[in-house]
């Protein structure tokens, strides 16, 4: 998708222009309106539209607009207009056309500022993502044909220089959803790392274990995951030194980056296994932070640390009931081999906490399907020791539209793992599931300021009522995170 901007619309198969819920038409509309006598005005009384957000009307273009069409596009509430409220504008115009034969939208933001202007671009480039690769024999009529989005504004320069870290978010969020798209055959650990390795290219310094080097570290909990997959593990380690004092404590994200989920002997149900691709999520997430924080130069040391194994049931797997010592030295009881997540990012985030004495840690994880069970399909989770640390994602969320709700840590629940036979056990039953699972994480994280989210219930969507969000993987936490570092923490 190519973004431009553009001072005057000039000739263009469609143009649209934003309509406010109940609202006359103003600014480009009502420009556009005055010039062709009323006939923009005379078609939304003669509709249903009214300028709610997520909808259009498609206008034949009248005399004197030099276009085929013209769309008015809801742009919602006035008074609740917002950057993400433009985005979702523009998001669903993109939609509304895409199969309409046209190569060219454009979008007048004349009178709005540079940066929304850019935040348009943005918008764009999230609304046109489709993972197609694989269809080798869709029609053309099925295909985009929209390849390039202007966006008319007042100030060309700076809006093309608001872009450019947008535009770079854009590509991490892109490369994000490419991994968690990915099938299982295709992405498996040590392809994982190959395309965490490419990222060198933009600044990172990217550093991959082996299965030798965990065993030498003492990182049995991770490398038990994967001891029943024909895959190697790996442990992928990106660190970006953005800040003046590049000796300063950097902060930490850490992914579980499980690249198949059968639950290993014990085996989930047959139905939806295939969907189990995704539960690398976590780990897809950090690693498009990283992408994005190197891509817009962002002025802050971080450090991303991806675990990534495949969990699979053959003579080699882990059983439930063996007992794994973590590179901490503390023992865990395995009594569900399903409940995996949290031994990789045991060790990670004792590798990270005692490698790198971060600031603060936080981790992503595709953690628990009682996520789901607690806060539906629109929240991830947030657990934390830390109550600055959790103010900063809860405080990021709304700016993103990547929705969080923090959860508790009851010291209480904290018995409900301990093992009759080990230090720990991985699993307590269904009861306080995802509570429990941070808990148990929680042990790892040896006194440093750490943040758990678990985006169960995020990484992937089925039917997205979002324009800028698509079915499938969404690549959720990165921008939350982007946001997050740029509000809290450079320098």
């Amino acid at each position: 998708m190519k973004i431009e901007f553009v001072a005057e619309a000039g000739k263009s198969p469609v143009i649209a222009v934003l309509v406010h819920e109940g609202q006359p038409l103003a600014g480009p509309a009502a420009a556009l309106d005055a010039r062709t006598s009323g006939a923009l005005s005379r078609a939304m009384k003669a509709s249903r539209f009214n300028g709610a957000a997520v909808s259009s009307l498609a206008v034949m273009a009248p005399a004197g607009v030099d276009a085929d069409q013209v769309l008015l596009t809801g742009a919602g509430d006035a008074k609740t207009y917002d950057d993400l409220a433009l985005e979702s504008a523009v998001g669903h115009a993109y939609h509304a056309v895409k199969l309409s034969g046209a190569d060219t939208l454009t979008v007048d933001l004349t009178g709005e500022t540079p940066q929304r202007a850019a935040r348009a671009g943005f918008a764009a480039r999230l609304a046109a993502y489709r993972f197609d690769k694989y269809r080798t024999k869709e029609k053309p009529e099925k295909k985009p044909s929209i390849t390039r989005v202007r966006v008319v504004t007042d100030d060309v320069k700076a809006a093309q220089a608001a872009f450019e870290p947008l535009s770079a978010v854009a590509d991490a969020v892109i490369f994000a959803r490419d991994l968690v798209s990915e099938p299982a055959n295709v992405l498996y650990p040590e392809e994982f790392a190959r395309r965490c390795k490419a990222l060198k290219s933009l600044g990172l310094e990217v550093e991959i274990l082996g299965e030798k080097e965990m065993e030498k570290l003492g990182m049995r909990t991770l490398l038990a995951v994967g001891q029943g997959s024909v895959r190697e593990s790996q442990l992928a380690v990106m660190r970006w030194n953005g800040a003046a004092d590049k000796s300063a404590q950097p902060i930490a994200f850490v992914g579980k980056g499980v690249c198949f989920d059968t639950g290993g002997i014990s085996i989930k149900p047959a139905e939806g296994m295939e969907e189990m691709k995704w539960d690398m999520g976590g780990a897809a997430a950090v690693a498009g932070l990283m992408h994005a924080l190197a891509g817009r130069k962002a002025k802050v040391n971080a450090v991303g640390v991806l675990g990534l194994v495949e969990n699979m049931p053959d003579g080699a797997a882990q059983r439930p009931g063996d007992i794994v010592i973590s590179m901490s030295g503390q023992s865990v009881e395995v009594i569900n081999t399903d409940a995996e997540g949290r031994l990789v990012l045991a060790d990670a985030l004792w590798y990270t906490q005692e490698r790198f004495k971060p600031k603060c840690m936080i981790d992503l994880a595709t953690l628990t399907g009682a996520m789901i069970i607690s806060l539906g399909l629109d929240y991830a989770g947030v657990f934390s020791n830390d109550d600055a640390v959790a103010e900063a994602i809860l405080a990021a969320s709304p700016k993103t539209g990547e929705n969080v709700w923090r959860m508790p840590l009851p010291a209480q629940y904290d018995r409900m793992i301990d093992s009759a036979a080990a230090d720990v056990k991985n699993a307590s039953g269904r009861a306080a599931g995802s509570i429990t699972a941070a808990l148990f994480l929680q042990r790892f994280v040896n006194g440093t300021p750490w943040a758990h989210i678990d985006i169960a219930p995020t990484a992937w969507v089925k039917d997205s009522k979002r324009p800028t969000v698509p079915d499938g993987g969404v690549g959720f936490g990165v921008r939350l995170l982007d946001q997050m570092v740029a509000d809290r923490y450079e320098s």
